[in-house]
């Protein structure tokens, strides 16, 4: 008789998902018996204490030395990479918290908002921790479904019903081809695994050479690189600004991190193929998200097609191929996710301030009426040029560094040049929040008054230490970073 093993389960290597889906139960529960007028402040309660649970969860896992391991079958994989990119969704998912409690959606729907955000951050924990072809759909899957919801979620804005049935149209065409990919892939190698995959010697190389193209493309279109980026700016700019602001943050880190680790866990042997794939992926993504950012005056489009020239940046170090790229890539991603939330969440303020869309002109004398986020948005706006005093500027440099290494001098040439086209628009923010100022007096709100928001303040003051910091706190990060890195086989 034969019989059935169930494999063991490593509830340690889950508690961060299960933290954050038993809040998003609680939150989805909450709306139906918590009398409406405590429901908001309920919901956001208990999103803030899930999402420390997991927080607290990834953290703990992270200091405790291991070798990695598979779980549940060797779906899953627990490892340092998994364990510092759930850390990193996690405070995504905090800031997005802080930035969304003056939300008007959120406030009338705030068990569908938060228990979707909240499920759509454990769906990124389990992804990035995929150690297979069918966990990585799942994964991706659940947390893109619920941010085709979150996108559309404002039922009352066109624009928001308009961005949700974009990304769900565009996202589902990705997945598909994604899904096409990984079948391909098994079919040549008969293996799901990643490592099996690449163990697999007697496959068939124009079907798995295929099917990588595939995922190549599925991946392209969540981490919103060139060709595949036209659904961003118009759903960055129709969905709820908090909902955008942790699209573009978590959708990179997760997106990025499982290109990384399938890249050079499953398909080393076809390095030479995905590595010049990347490059002009990246290559093409700085070239349209520069260009195209230089036109924009809503600042949600600039900040979108900002996004795409960011993704070119993070396919450079993937696309080098070796261990330095790895540890760039985990450092950009620190810093580059705190300025992009910082920004929308500064953005979401002066939404609410004004009523209307964020422009370049309505944007103008912010510097002199609200010192700390004007501050905080020409911080930003430097920091994705790519200088100092943030983090990202250490981030490109080793993302450079890594492109040295593989003797790729043409892309670092190529980066440089559009890093020189950014300075145009970053600075254009710039100087509408402090040279401006004698436009903003026609455009006050009736009241007179702007109306304030502690937790949304929060969240900017937050972002600002974190892009800053890592800075100024570049060698625990690069250290930690690098033991990260040793869990991935790919050359020193």
């Amino acid at each position: 008789m034969r019989t059935f093993e169930n494999p063991s389960i490593d509830w340690a290597a889950l508690s961060p998902e299960l933290a954050l889906l038993a809040g998003s139960a609680v939150v989805v529960l909450g709306a139906l018996l918590i009398p409406k007028a405590h429901r908001n402040r309920f919901a956001i309660g208990v999103s803030v204490l899930s999402l420390l649970g997991g927080l607290a969860a990834a953290l703990t896992m992270l200091t405790v030395d291991n070798t990695g391991f598979g779980v549940l079958g060797d779906a899953i994989r627990r490892d340092h990479l998994a364990e510092l990119a759930q850390v990193i969704l996690i405070g995504t998912g905090l800031l997005a918290v802080l930035i969304s409690s003056g939300e008007d959606s959120a406030r009338r729907q705030p068990g569908e908002f938060y228990g979707l955000l909240l499920a759509a951050v454990a769906g990124m924990a389990f992804f990035v921790a995929a150690n297979n072809l069918l966990t990585l759909f799942l994964g991706l899957e659940w947390f893109s479904i619920c941010l085709y919801i979150l996108s559309a979620i404002a039922t009352k804005r066109e624009r928001s019903l308009e961005a949700g049935l974009k990304y769900l149209i565009v996202g589902s065409f990705g997945s598909a081809i994604l899904l096409f990919g990984g079948a391909l892939v098994f079919g040549a190698t008969g293996a799901l695994g990643f490592e099996a995959i690449a163990a697999a010697a007697d496959s068939e190389r124009v079907f798995l050479v295929a099917g990588l193209a595939m995922l190549i493309v599925g991946l392209g279109f969540k981490v919103s690189a060139a060709p595949f980026h036209q659904w961003t700016p118009d759903v960055y700019e129709g969905a709820p600004t908090a909902v955008t602001g942790f699209m573009a943050a978590a959708t990179k880190v997760a997106a990025m991190v499982v290109t990384l680790r399938v890249m050079t866990t499953a398909f080393d042997e076809e390095a030479e193929l995905w590595t010049i794939t990347l490059a002009v992926l990246a290559t093409a993504s700085l070239a349209w998200g520069n260009i195209a950012a230089l036109v924009q005056r809503d600042l949600k489009r600039l900040l979108a097609y900002s996004s795409v020239s960011h993704a070119g940046f993070l396919l450079m170090p993937i696309a080098a191929g070796n261990a330095l790229g790895g540890r760039a890539l985990l450092f950009y991603l620190i810093p580059y996710s705190a300025m992009t939330l910082g920004s929308f969440a500064i953005v979401a303020a002066r939404e609410r301030e004004l009523g209307q869309a964020v422009t370049l002109d309505n944007v103008s004398g912010l510097g002199w009426e609200k010192p700390l986020h004007g501050a905080a948005l020409a911080t930003f706006m430097l920091g994705f040029i790519g200088l100092p005093p943030t983090g990202l500027f250490l981030g490109k440099f080793y993302a450079f560094s890594a492109l040295f290494d593989r003797g790729w001098i043409w892309l670092m040439v190529i980066g440089a040049i559009f890093t020189a086209v950014s300075v145009y628009y970053y600075l254009g923010v710039v100087r509408s929040v402090y040279l401006r100022r004698e436009a903003r007096a026609a455009l006050a709100p009736a009241s007179g008054a702007s109306p304030r928001d502690v937790a949304l303040t929060a969240a900017v003051v937050v972002s600002l230490v974190v892009a800053v910091g890592s800075f100024f706190g570049v060698d625990p990060l690069i250290d930690q970073i690098r033991d990260v890195v040793a869990f991935l086989p790919i050359p020193s």
